[in-house]
């Protein structure tokens, strides 16, 4: 058996980061934690009544997500910036192919409607009922 100062030295702690790796994380897109709110209905209602994909589910959380918690005009109305499909796919980790299968895929499940290509009606799903029946007004996610 080796010498156990001889087998520690050969781990670095993680303490310890070069500066440039500091920098980068400090100035990467995600260089700090947030916080999404996302209606229940979605969680309680969607997820239990439709069986979506892992990536339908994606594409759907960040739409979702650009609506309620990021800067956008259109948040009473459900209405979603208008997105470049490229830049939509590389972020989400799809193909081009993918994304517009899944989107095509969540409009024919009635969760969101195509305003013009690359914006999204995303409240289309959330009825009045279902406003009542969950206690939320989707005005308090800005």
């Amino acid at each position: 058996m080796g010498d156990i100062r001889s087998i520690l030295s050969q781990f670095h702690s993680k303490k310890k980061t070069k500066e440039s790796d500091t920098q980068k994380a400090a100035t990467g897109p995600l260089a700090e934690a947030s916080l999404s709110n996302i209606p229940d209905v979605f969680f309680d209602d969607v997820l239990n009544k439709i069986k979506l994909t892992r990536s339908e589910i994606t594409v759907l959380m960040f739409l979702y997500r650009q609506v309620w918690c990021r800067p956008n005009l259109y948040k009473t109305h459900g209405i979603g910036p208008l997105n470049s499909y490229a830049e939509m796919a590389t972020f989400l980790h799809i193909t081009n192919d993918e994304l517009t299968h899944n989107l095509r895929s969540l409009e024919n499940y009635g969760l969101l409607e195509t305003v013009r290509a690359g914006q999204y009606f995303v409240r289309r799903y959330f009825t009045s009922a279902l406003d009542i029946k969950y206690g939320q007004d989707y005005d308090e996610f800005f």
